[in-house]
C-alpha cells in the first residue's frame, strides 16, 4: 500500500514536470502551445492600437529558446516589444493573484510597469464605458479550470458584453482545460444566476474559455442580442482528453494538480457549514467541520489565517473530515463525499446555506440530498438536460 502511494507521488511528479515542459517548449510537435506563445498570430491584431489587457498571474509567456524553460509575464513581454498598452483589467483574486476568493479587489498602479489597473471583481464586475472609451482593441489571456463556478468565465462574459456595446474587438489567448475530460453536474436554471453561475451549462463543463466564449456570442447570451467581435487565438496540438497540469497555481487555494481535479466536487461544500481546507496547506484536497462526530471522521485539521484564507471557515476549530489527496483522479463529480457529510451532520437543519444553491445552480440538488437520494439516482436527474448541452456544445469545439 505505501508502495503503491509513493510510485503514485512520484508519477504525479513527473508529470507536472512534463506539463511544465510542455508549455515551455510550445515548438515540441507533440505538446500543446498556449496562445500566449503564438505571437505570430495576434501581434499584428494589436500593433499600433491603443491595448486593454485582461490578465493575472498566469497569463504569460514561455521562452521556448532557453534551456531553463523560463517564462515572462504577458504585460511585460508585449511592452518590450513595442504594444501600447493603456491599462490592465484584474479579475477576482487580482493582478498578480494574492487576493483571497470573495475579497474586493481594489483599482491601483503596476508598481513594475506604472500601468493603471482596473478591477472587474467588486461593485464593477463589468467594465464602464467610460474605462474602455480610449481603448482600440481588448486582449484576454487567463488560465481556467473549467467550472461553471471559477468566476473566470463571468469576467469573459461581462468584458465581451461591454466591448460589444462599443464595436471594441476582443481577443482571446486560449489555454487548455484541465478538467476539460469530462462533463458532469446539475446544468444551471437560469432563476439562479449569479457571478459564480451566469450561464445554462453544467457545472464541468468540459470547454477552454474559447470555446467557451465562441458558445457565449452564439447562443446569444449577451444581453440585447449583441455580438462580440470576437478572436480566439487557438492552443496548437491540444487534445483535452490528454491530462495537463498547470505550472502556475490558477488561484492561491488551488495549488497543485489534486486540488484543481478535486475542485468541481468539493467547491459545493462552499455553501455548507463545512470547510475545504482553506487556512492550511491542503486547500480543496480535504475537508470536515467541528459538527462532524470524531468517532466517524478521524482525520483533524485546524484552520488558521493564512495566504489566500485571512478569515477561514471554522477558523481555530477543530475539524473532522476526511484527507483526500491520495484518491484517484476523477473523470466526473464525486457527490458521495458531499451526501456522506450530510448524512453525518449534527445539525441537518444549518448543513447547507444560501449559497449552495448558487454553486449548484438549481434548487434540486439540496432537496434531493436531504431527502436520501443516492448519488446514482441524483446523476440520471441529470442526464436528460446534459444530452441537450452536449448537443448545443459541439457547434464551438476547437479540439478533440
Amino acid at each position: 500500500m505505501r508502495f503503491s502511494y509513493i510510485k503514485n507521488t512520484v508519477l504525479l511528479f513527473v508529470l507536472v514536470l512534463v506539463a511544465c515542459g510542455n508549455n515551455a517548449n510550445p515548438n515540441n510537435q507533440n505538446t500543446p502551445t498556449v496562445g500566449a506563445n503564438q505571437l505570430e498570430r495576434y501581434l499584428p491584431l494589436i500593433k499600433n492600437k491603443k491595448v486593454g489587457v485582461i490578465a493575472n498571474q498566469t497569463s504569460v509567456i514561455f521562452d521556448n529558446k532557453s534551456q531553463k524553460k523560463t517564462k515572462r509575464h504577458l504585460v511585460d513581454s508585449l511592452l518590450d516589444r513595442g504594444i501600447s498598452i493603456q491599462k490592465v483589467f484584474a479579475p477576482e483574486h487580482g493582478y498578480r493573484g494574492q487576493a483571497d476568493a470573495g475579497e474586493y479587489v481594489k483599482n491601483g498602479v503596476d508598481i513594475k510597469t506604472g500601468l493603471q489597473i482596473v478591477s472587474l471583481y467588486g461593485s464593477n464586475r463589468k467594465p464602464s464605458p467610460e474605462v474602455l472609451k480610449d481603448l482600440e482593441v481588448i486582449l484576454f489571456d487567463i488560465q481556467d479550470v473549467g467550472t461553471r463556478f471559477y468566476t473566470f468565465v463571468s469576467t469573459l462574459h461581462y468584458m465581451m458584453e461591454a466591448c460589444a456595446s462599443l464595436d471594441i474587438p476582443l481577443v482571446l489567448l486560449d489555454r487548455p482545460n484541465p478538467n476539460g475530460h469530462y462533463i458532469d453536474g446539475p446544468v444551471l436554471d437560469m432563476r439562479y444566476k449569479s457571478f459564480v453561475g451566469m450561464h445554462p451549462v453544467p457545472i464541468a463543463h468540459g470547454m477552454t474559455l474559447g470555446e467557451f466564449a465562441n458558445m457565449i456570442n452564439g447562443e446569444g447570451w449577451l444581453n440585447n442580442n449583441l455580438k462580440c467581435d470576437l478572436t480566439v487565438i487557438p492552443i496548437s496540438n491540444y487534445n483535452r482528453k490528454n491530462p495537463y497540469l498547470l505550472p502556475i497555481k490558477p488561484s492561491p487555494n488551488l495549488p497543485n494538480p489534486k486540488a484543481i481535479n478535486l475542485y468541481p466536487s468539493l467547491c459545493l461544500f462552499e455553501g455548507t457549514n463545512v470547510s475545504v481546507g482553506r487556512g492550511t496547506e491542503t486547500q480543496f484536497q480535504v475537508f470536515g467541520s467541528p459538527y462532524f462526530e470524531a468517532q466517524k471522521y478521524t482525520y483533524q485539521f485546524i484552520p488558521k489565517p493564512n495566504f489566500g484564507a485571512k478569515t477561514p471557515k471554522h477558523k481555530g476549530q477543530i475539524c473532522y473530515g476526511k484527507y483526500l489527496k491520495k484518491t484517484a483522479f476523477l473523470n466526473e463529480i464525486q457527490l458521495n463525499w458531499l451526501i456522506e457529510a450530510y448524512q453525518n451532520s449534527k445539525n441537518k437543519s444549518v448543513f447547507f446555506n444560501s449559497f449552495f444553491t448558487k454553486l449548484a445552480g438549481q434548487t434540486m440538488l439540496q432537496s434531493q440530498i436531504e431527502n436520501g437520494w443516492t448519488a446514482l439516482e441524483i446523476k440520471k436527474s441529470w442526464t436528460h438536460d446534459l444530452n441537450l448541452f452536449k448537443e448545443k456544445r459541439a457547434k464551438y469545439l476547437l479540439y478533440p
